[in-house]
């Protein structure tokens, strides 16, 4: 069996892409490191494969937009915004090819088709299909989830921007909160839930308290969650996005109540869903048409000015304060 570029990166202890950069002469390796790894890939006996080096030499002009899941994605809003965020860098330079990783069959990337590819992760699974990408030599850049890997990493600290928004319900007085989160494979979920459960200790509060419903973050799941959780009486409603928290929305008007003065909103990620009611929601913003065009600006830079910039880049998430979070504190 031939030996590849991982087992290099494996015998000298670095990453995929450190090896290829060494092997092609490329990017700020130190001498001593670059002059290693040579020798153990000579050691080895690897051999470049020549032929996939020559197709790379001519470009595609095409990008590879891989997501965990798209079938089973988070919300067909995260594709459309993250979608909008890579062609208004791109422009008219780069076809994007749009597939999920969960239909990737392993092996199967071919070089000579990717100029790069940008990775919207959302599960740890996702690592093996990063590290073929890095085997097959592939500039590659990472968002939405913090990652470790020898590439770009652009993303936001969701933990902390769900911590901020428990921090504003009870900083408004409200005690009696239910939370509606998202699908427990996805790596935001996990965040998030951190998140709330950091600001209820930080106020003295235990966390195994308040009533808590899985949702799939569609808007569904957030109208049927509101239904069982408003047995519970809550003032307030953390809800893990904004599509589930309209479908709240819906569930918390049949029950005949109102939005703040009943039972308060707070959703994540700041959508325009003003398709399905009027509601003004409060909300934690999170850019994803900003990340996406930061990932493809890095990327564009490796692509068309052989700049590695291997960088992990956080944007802000901020809280965007509207009308459906009550201040019932006692004045």
């Amino acid at each position: 069996m031939a030996v590849t570029i991982k087992d290099v990166a494996k015998r000298a202890g670095v990453s995929y892409s450190t090896v290829s950069r060494a092997l092609n002469g490329i990017g700020g390796e130190n001498n001593d490191r670059r002059k290693r790894i040579l020798e153990i890939a000579q050691e080895m006996g690897y051999v470049p494969n020549q032929a996939a080096i020559n197709l790379k030499l001519s470009r595609s002009c095409v990008i590879g937009l891989y997501f965990s899941t798209i079938s089973k994605m988070s919300s067909p809003f995260v594709l459309h915004d993250v979608l909008t965020g890579v062609y208004s860098i791109v422009g008219s330079k780069y076809n994007v090819v749009v597939k999920g990783i969960d239909m990737h069959e392993p092996g199967t990337l071919n070089p000579s088709y990717y100029d790069g590819i940008i990775v919207l992760s959302q599960r740890s699974e996702d690592q093996t299909f990063m590290e073929e990408v890095m085997e097959k030599n592939i500039p590659m850049v990472v968002i939405c989830r913090t990652v470790f890997v020898d590439a770009p990493n652009v993303t936001t600290d969701e933990a902390k921007a769900m911590e901020k928004a428990m921090d504003y319900l009870i900083e408004n007085g409200h005690q009696k909160i239910c939370v509606i989160e998202g699908g427990p494979n996805l790596d935001s979920t996990r965040l998030r839930h951190r998140g709330w459960q950091a600001s209820l200790r930080k106020h003295g509060m235990n966390p195994e308290e308040i009533p808590v419903i899985g949702g799939t973050y569609r808007y569904a799941s957030g109208y049927q969650g509101a239904k069982v959780l408003l047995e519970h009486h809550p003032t307030a409603i953390l809800c893990f996005n904004d599509e589930m928290a309209f479908g709240a929305r819906e569930a918390i008007a049949e029950a005949g109540l109102k939005v703040p003065e009943d039972v308060s909103l707070i959703g994540f990620d700041n959508w325009d869903l003003s398709g399905y009611n009027s509601m003004r929601l409060t909300t934690v913003e999170r850019n994803m048409s900003e990340i996406a065009q930061e990932g493809t600006r890095a990327l564009l830079r490796r692509l068309e000015d052989g700049v590695v910039d291997n960088r992990r880049i956080y944007l802000d998430n901020k809280l965007i304060i509207r009308d459906t979070v009550r201040d019932i504190r006692q004045k």
